[in-house]
């Protein structure tokens, strides 16, 4: 049986599908634990190198208003950080991609380990995803503490 927050960030997730219940199913019996869902209609995600992204990560979750779900490729790779539907076609920053409108993102079932993508942060059912100004302000800083070997 799934926690209540599971089930929330389940739905939410499956809404962005053109077919949720086949997402559903994805998750469910595909053999990957997978479901690919089109960005750039309920969020877009920036994709950040792992080190950088993990330490903005850390400077997000200090703050105020909570970051949003956050995917993970892999222990060292990239991250994805859920931002608002727009946020890619319009951002620019050096080692940071976009994935909006027309890009696909395979994303693993909310608290279930598969052998691929992963959820440093989950969804929370409610839609709320990463400001993009925040984020951007927490590569920066980030990567200031990386200079200076704060790390």
């Amino acid at each position: 049986m799934a926690f209540p927050e599971t089930r929330t960030a389940v739905e939410w997730l499956a809404a962005a599908a053109p077919d949720p219940e086949a997402c559903r199913w994805e998750w469910e019996r595909g053999p990957l634990g997978v479901a690919l869902l089109p960005a750039g209609r309920h969020w877009d995600l920036l994709i950040t190198p792992g080190e950088l992204g993990r330490a903005a990560l850390g400077v997000l979750r200090r703050l105020p208003a909570p970051p949003g779900p956050v995917l993970a490729a892999g222990r060292t790779a990239r991250l994805g950080f859920f931002v608002p539907p727009g946020t890619a076609s319009h951002w620019i920053g050096t080692g940071v991609r976009g994935a909006g409108r027309g890009s696909w993102i395979a994303v693993p079932y909310p608290g279930r380990a598969t052998g691929g993508p992963s959820w440093l942060r989950l969804p929370d059912g409610r839609g709320t995803l990463t400001d993009p100004a925040l984020l951007e302000l927490a590569l920066h800083e980030a990567a200031a503490r990386a200079l200076a070997g704060e790390g």
